[in-house]
């Protein structure tokens, strides 16, 4: 059996800004009032970060009636509705927001054209907390369209005012699509000015582009919630390069490489460092003997916190 013998490292790969920015929320929270600190959801779609945390004293709700009065409450990188928001407002506990910039941007676009008069339609996937949060910034007249095909379906009470938006953790060429259609059907329908999917899984998604005809499989670091790592798996396998997602080494399958030496990895944005090194650790000790990094967008973006964070305060 040929088993490994070369790693190309995808550039960029794993954490973003706004996740980094959210697990620094969560930690400084934990540094500043103690534990527990209370999260409203997994701070970012990982397993190894929520368990993480989670040693440390944060401890992950769905519901606000499972945070007692007067506690600490962030919300999770993927935003909240105005509901939700309200509620923890309502209830007084001291609230840091850690939605990612870029998903609150759409929220702002959302409230803003909303008051001029417009509908949407929302490209994402039912049920994702983001969509979730973005559709739940208005009442009503919000539609979610999840391919192609739902396009068709949706009833506008009018055309004349209706914009899109789309959830940020898309396939960039699947949103291009069903947007697309949308185009088709709407034609005088309003876009973003830029599209809404995020710098960060756009970059990693064109890494896996160039990456993936170039190795023989690619395997993608990341949890099976997470819905742009599951966007990097998906993306290398329409371009025919077998692939696929592990929440930690030990989910390494020895058969997957039989005839397949050349090994693609990169991870989604919030699957951290530590368990691509310990991938690369269990693909050494499968024979490979090369490890080498494509060359790709170095990314420099950082956002700042929330105020009443700041440790030296």
């Amino acid at each position: 059996m040929a088993g490994v013998s070369e790693i190309v490292l995808a550039e960029p790969r794993g954490f973003c800004a706004g996740v980094d920015r959210a697990i620094e929320i969560v930690e400084r929270a934990l540094a500043k009032f103690g534990a527990p600190i209370y999260v409203r959801h997994e701070i970012v779609h990982n397993t190894y970060v929520v368990g993480d945390l989670k040693s440390r004293g944060a401890i992950f709700i769905e519901e606000l009636d499972e945070v007692p009065p007067g506690a600490t409450l962030v919300f999770s990188a993927h935003g909240v509705s105005r509901a939700v928001q309200r509620a923890a407002e309502r209830r007084g506990f001291r609230i840091f927001d850690a939605t990612c910039p870029l998903v609150t941007k759409v929220h702002v676009e959302v409230a803003k054209l909303h008051r001029e008069g417009y509908e949407f339609i929302m490209i994402g996937h039912k049920g994702h907390p983001e969509v979730e949060g973005t559709m739940g910034q208005l009442d009503s007249g919000i539609h979610l369209v999840e391919d192609v095909e739902g396009v068709a379906h949706v009833q506008p009470a009018q055309t004349e005012r209706l914009a899109v938006v789309t959830q940020t953790t898309l396939s960039v060429d699947d949103a291009a699509e069903i947007a697309a259609a949308v185009r088709a059907r709407f034609p005088n329908v309003r876009e973003p000015k830029q599209q809404d999917i995020c710098y960060a899984t756009q970059n990693r998604q064109d890494a896996v582009k160039i990456l993936s005809p170039q190795v023989d499989i690619l395997i993608v670091v990341g949890s099976p919630t997470s819905s742009n790592s599951n966007r990097l798996r998906e993306l290398a396998k329409k371009l025919g390069t077998e692939s696929y997602m592990v929440d930690s080494a030990d989910e390494l399958r020895p058969e997957w490489f039989d005839g397949r030496p050349r090994v693609g990895l990169t991870a989604g944005a919030s699957a951290p460092d530590v368990l691509v090194q310990q991938v690369i650790a269990r693909l050494r000790a499968l024979g490979a003997q090369a490890v080498r990094k494509m060359d790709g967008v170095q990314e420099t973006l950082k956002f700042p916190l929330p105020k009443g964070l700041r440790l030296d305060a």
